[in-house]
């Protein structure tokens, strides 16, 4: 097989065929690795892996980063699984990065459908680069000097009430203390420079009052999803997926109320920095 790459939009997404993960070369890995950089999220249909499969093959990317809370594959405690058929209001249904919570966060995510409803479960992605370069100069100058806060307690208490988590929350805060990235992030490998804000984890912006902090941060939130930044996926079953959590937000439409079970697994990434660091 030949993997061939064809872009969905012209700022984010790609569709990638050609290729069986489960077989992937170094060259393949090589190839994937360069598209992801370029596109930021992949489309990947017909791969259907085993979950020993799914983290061979994420751990050829990178070494895997355990989510802090969350259901775990029973065989397979590295993994992540959704297994939702109620997900209005449970997190992923806002705009959002990955675990942002901890110092170094996640690079890539790479989430794999296992069962989907009949219809709905659509995936949305947004890219940061492109939020970013569409702020204002004065804008651009503001953010580049800040920080914010980005912090568990939301995302885990609402994990817990619905029992998606069994986590004990004053435990989980005193091994997770918030944690403060820069807002104009840098990436390592690209170079470009990405909004680092999300609705699930992110606070406050450091060094504003209140009132300040709301209001800009409630303008940045917004400004994360604008159509013109986004892509949409269709699910398939057997379909995989993976996007860098330093250039792409995602958003799970919670548009389904049959069972939809997802297999995700998180790759370690580095500690944010910003344009003056």
């Amino acid at each position: 097989m030949t993997m061939q790459i064809e872009p969905v939009t012209p700022s984010i997404g790609a569709r990638v065929t050609g290729i069986s993960l489960a077989a992937a070369t170094d060259d393949d890995i090589a190839a994937i690795t360069a598209a992801i950089a370029e596109h930021k999220v992949l489309f990947l249909p017909d791969q259907s892996l085993a979950p020993g499969d799914h983290l061979a093959f994420a751990r050829r990317m990178g070494e895997i980063d355990v989510a802090a809370f969350g259901p775990k594959h029973p065989d397979f405690p590295e993994m992540t699984v959704l297994d939702q058929n109620a997900p209005k209001g449970q997190g992923a249904d806002a705009w959002h990065t990955d675990n942002t919570y901890v110092t170094c966060p996640p690079s890539y995510t790479i989430l794999q459908s296992v069962l989907l409803p009949d219809l709905g479960g659509d995936t949305c992605f947004a890219d940061m680069y492109a939020a970013w370069e569409a702020l204002s100069p004065a804008m651009q100058g503001l953010l580049s000097g800040l920080t914010a806060t980005h912090d568990l307690t939301k995302t885990l208490t609402r994990a817990i009430a619905d029992g998606n988590s069994d986590a004990d929350l004053g435990a989980m805060q005193a091994a997770y203390p918030p944690v403060h990235h820069p807002i104009a992030r840098v990436h390592p490998e690209t170079g470009r420079t990405a909004l680092f804000i999300n609705g699930n984890f992110t606070t406050r912006i450091d060094g504003l009052s209140e009132a300040e902090s709301s209001a800009l941060l409630t303008m940045l939130l917004t400004h994360v999803g604008a159509p013109p930044f986004q892509c949409r996926h269709r699910w398939s079953e057997g379909d995989l997926t993976m996007w860098d959590n330093r250039a792409v937000q995602h958003f799970a439409v919670p548009d389904y109320t049959s069972r939809r079970i997802m297999h995700r697994l998180t790759v370690a990434g580095e500690e944010p920095r910003g344009p003056q660091q």
